[in-house]
């Protein structure tokens, strides 16, 4: 049996753990080569490869909780951090942490931020500071994740959709994206915008409000809104996303940018 086959058995059947092991351990060796990766797009559409997100949740299982350490910081956990930065081009700045299993391309910089294991980022990509990049998520070139910004992890279940920023995404600062969400190419969202599978996002650019599940359209901008929900004990305001308006197309995707954000009067 080939790797994939070997840990797809031990999945369904964890009695057959131990014999996985070392194919569980090539598996995220790859993965943080960034030979392998969680999830692809193939021909315009995201493909989620399953056995690799089931062999995450068994390394979890066969590694040991052990001390680790660099210099005066130390921590106590299964997976190290990640190692090689220098040749890989990759600039993370104290006290940043990308773990093991995790891939940047070269010139990824990742401030006092977090990526994790089976996360996978792009080259030219900001990670600011205090911003996270949840397990698994794939995070797309050229996208700048503004201080504080979550991306939320989807390990479980293994064929679930993690979240997917794509090229050229600009995500402000505080805001949440969760739930396998995919924010396509060149998109912006607002300040603290809450972006989740479950929770619409209300298209305002027409005559008619139009609801948007589970993505964020290409280019679109997107700021933080409510609407009214009747309740027994009175009418409340829900958060919602508005979708307000669309980047115009340019060369210059920072100049593309600026003018968004000027025209919309989006916080950033």
């Amino acid at each position: 049996m080939n790797d994939q086959q070997i840990i797809e058995a031990a999945y369904a059947d964890l009695g057959r753990l131990a014999e996985a092991s070392d194919a569980v351990e090539r598996t995220i060796a790859a993965l943080d080569r960034g030979d392998l990766r969680v999830a692809e797009k193939v021909d315009g559409e995201w493909i989620v490869h399953t056995w690799v997100k089931e062999a995450i949740l068994l390394y979890f299982r066969l590694a040991e909780v052990r001390t680790m350490g660099a210099g005066p910081f130390e921590w106590y956990d299964k997976i190290p951090t990640k190692t090689g930065l220098a040749d890989a081009g990759v600039r993370v700045v104290p006290p940043g942490i990308i773990r093991y299993g995790a891939f940047c391309e070269p010139g990824v910089v990742v401030m006092p931020g977090y990526v994790n294991i089976g996360a996978r980022v792009g080259t030219g990509t900001m990670v600011d500071t205090w911003a996270t990049v949840g397990s698994c998520a794939q995070i797309g070139r050229d996208v700048h994740l503004s201080g504080g910004v979550g991306i939320g992890g989807v390990l479980e279940p293994p064929g679930a959709r993690p979240v997917i920023i794509e090229d050229g995404a600009f995500i402000g600062s505080r805001s949440i994206v969760v739930e396998g969400v995919v924010v396509e190419e060149g998109a912006v969202l607002g300040a603290n915008t809450a972006i989740s599978a479950s929770i619409p996002i209300i298209d305002v650019t027409g005559a008619e409000p139009v609801e948007i599940r589970g993505r964020v359209p290409r280019n679109a901008i997107i700021v933080p809104g409510a609407r009214a929900k009747e309740f027994a004990a009175g009418v409340y305001h829900l958060q919602t996303p508005l979708l307000i308006g669309y980047r115009t197309e340019s060369t210059d995707r920072k100049t593309s940018l600026n003018e968004a954000l000027r025209t919309f009067e989006v916080e950033v």
